[in-house]
């Protein structure tokens, strides 16, 4: 590791044993209740050193190749670089992020499946060889522009579900494969793999089956061809649940034993992206504005009025929407439930509520129908597992800033990482303690590291 990326500015707090990541964000939204009303995260990074235990503990020796994409944040590149985990980028800027920790090129594969010329001979510059390739045109702009590539062919699977099936789709099939091969041979190129994808929210595990199947049957086919194969990707999919996780171990293990036993030589890497991140980010925003509707107008298409006319309902307006953290809302459903911070009582009355972002935009609805108790202008707003698709790159939306970010770790998640060998003192310069009762400003914080 070289050390820390030169233009992260930030710090890691340390909770003592009677401190909580509820109080931090306590003291957060305390602070910013004073400061400006700013959305902010926190960062639970020893989710990803707990994470990272279960991953080797259930999946290994299935190596870890991390999809910057997820969360590109920093601490977060810091903390998986320091455990041993893989990168997996789509752009230049994610592969100059990685180099910048240090990260030794073989550790590192481009797998944009429509990649742009210049950052191909950008990665071959930096000597980043492994990537992915579905189609003849991309493996003869990959030939062109990086004479030293080597690819791993990126197989479709059989993962549609309904709510996917507008999705864009990527991989090539089978009989595809043996053309690609022709082609391959003839420009020269290595192929030395295979990458498929099963998506997470696809319920069917023998897709992982059929998968794996295909996969070695193109390891066969590239026998025929000459190339020597010894890479298979089992992308990602991995929602970050344990029970999943074992799942989907159970499916594989079996098939890869036989057809892609150790004594075969084949290295097999996933792509663990939500896997790590996920649940280790919480975010909490403020109600910017507030205004009563009529209850027909918030309900969904399709679903009849049941409810007292005379009973309010609520449209909130908060500090953070679709063009910052809930980006991801325009392509997928919310995973997460907003938690109203400030106490209530438990028979307070509920109202039909809904959650927009701060750009006025028809688009930005974060929230459709949800049940709140009355907020007020100033009242914070808590959502979960916020930590994948929502701190990549930055939204260029009107004055758009990403929250801060306060990242922390418990004594015993540090304990774990210096146990495994792998807290370098480097890494202990940007920690720093927090003490069961703080009131640290962003500012004080990095003073306090310093």
């Amino acid at each position: 590791m070289k050390g820390f990326l030169e233009d992260a500015n930030y710090s890691i707090g340390l909770l003592d044993e009677g401190a909580t990541l509820a109080d931090v964000i306590d003291n957060c939204i305390y602070e910013h209740t004073h400061t400006g009303k700013k959305a902010f995260y926190v960062g639970d990074l020893g989710k990803l050193v707990r994470n990272n235990i279960q991953w080797q503990n259930v999946m290994a020796p299935i190596k870890p190749f991390y999809p910057v994409k997820c969360n590109s944040t920093p601490g977060v590149l810091e903390i998986l670089g320091t455990l041993g985990v893989g990168f997996a980028c789509s752009s230049k800027s994610e592969m100059a992020l990685v180099q910048d920790l240090g990260i030794s090129p073989e550790n590192i594969i481009y797998t944009n499946p429509c990649k742009q010329a210049s950052q191909i001979k950008y990665a071959a510059k930096a000597g980043i060889n492994i990537m992915t390739c579905d189609n003849d045109i991309e493996l003869k702009k990959i030939s062109r522009n990086h004479p030293n590539a080597k690819l791993l062919l990126h197989i479709a699977t059989e993962d549609i579900t309904a709510g996917e099936e507008m999705n864009m789709k990527f991989g090539t099939t089978l009989k595809n494969c043996r053309h690609l091969m022709e082609c391959a041979k003839e420009l020269g190129v290595q192929i030395v793999g295979v990458k498929f994808h099963v998506s997470g929210s696809c319920k069917d595990l023998q897709t992982y089956i059929h998968a794996i199947s295909d996969a070695r049957c193109v390891f066969d086919m590239a026998e025929e061809f000459g190339f020597k194969m010894n890479m298979l990707d089992i992308g990602g999919g991995f929602t970050g649940s344990e029970l999943q996780l074992e799942e989907v171990n159970h499916v594989i293990r079996p098939l890869l034993d036989i057809y892609f036993p150790k004594e075969s030589g084949v290295n097999v890497i996933a792509e663990p992206g939500c896997y790590y991140v996920s649940s280790a980010f919480t975010l909490a925003v403020n109600v910017i504005a507030k205004k009563s509707v009529e209850y027909d107008k918030l309900l969904p298409s399709g679903v009849e009025q049941t409810r007292n006319d005379d009973e309010p309902v609520f449209t909130y307006y908060i500090n953070d929407g679709v063009y910052g953290s809930f980006a991801s809302k325009l392509s997928e459903k919310l995973n997460t439930i907003p938690e109203v911070h400030k106490k209530y009582k438990e028979d307070e009355p509920l109202f039909a509520s809904s959650l927009w972002g701060p750009s006025c935009d028809e688009l930005d609805q974060i929230v459709e129908n949800c049940l709140l108790p009355e907020l007020s202008v100033g009242d914070w707003l808590i959502f979960d597992n916020m930590g994948s698709g929502t701190l990549g790159e930055q939204s260029a939306f009107n004055d758009y800033q990403r929250p801060l970010i306060y990242y922390m770790m418990s004594f015993s998640d540090w304990d774990d990482m210096q146990d495994a060998g792998i807290a370098s003192d480097t890494l202990m310069k940007n920690f720093f303690f927090v003490p069961s009762c703080i009131q640290l400003s962003p500012e004080e914080r990095f003073s306090t590291a310093a």
